[in-house]
């Protein structure tokens, strides 16, 4: 059996990557929304990702992102966070004095508007005498 042996220098830089990962999703799932508007492709991506967010915060999963951030810092000799992502870094650094369940709340409430600005944008497509092209409604144009 062959075994590679990483310096903690090396899981560090790791986890370091891992931590840039978690801060890019999560901005990816607030800000995703402005990046979508003509890219139908990145619009459901990004609609998964919020429910991914949802889930994330309200059920007892751990994020993928978190579990491979721990096991980086326990190689390297760090004692890795208990919690989410978002209990250990925000609360810790932006909201020291706001309760976990505020902060939940919060990010499960950004994933909300964020699914009724595509629920806006998908019932406009579905209004009669819209064009997809220009995403424009004919009806301003017929005056009578």
């Amino acid at each position: 059996m062959f075994v590679i042996v990483l310096s903690s220098e090396v899981y560090v830089a790791l986890a370091t990557g891992v931590l840039f990962l978690h801060v890019l999703f999560i901005t990816w799932v607030v800000f995703g929304a402005f990046l979508t508007r003509s890219r139908p492709v990145l619009g459901w991506v990004h609609i998964a990702s919020l429910f991914w967010g949802i889930f994330a915060e309200i059920l007892p999963w751990s994020c993928p992102l978190t579990i491979a951030e721990n096991w980086l810092e326990s190689r390297a000799g760090i004692q890795p966070y208990q919690g989410g992502f978002l209990l250990h870094c925000l609360d810790a650094l932006v909201y020291p004095n706001i309760s976990s369940v505020a902060l939940t709340s919060a990010a499960v409430a950004v994933c909300v508007l964020n699914l009724a600005a595509y629920a806006r944008r998908f019932s406009k497509l579905r209004e009669p005498g819209f064009n997809l092209l220009t995403r424009k409604s004919d009806r301003a144009k017929k005056t009578v």
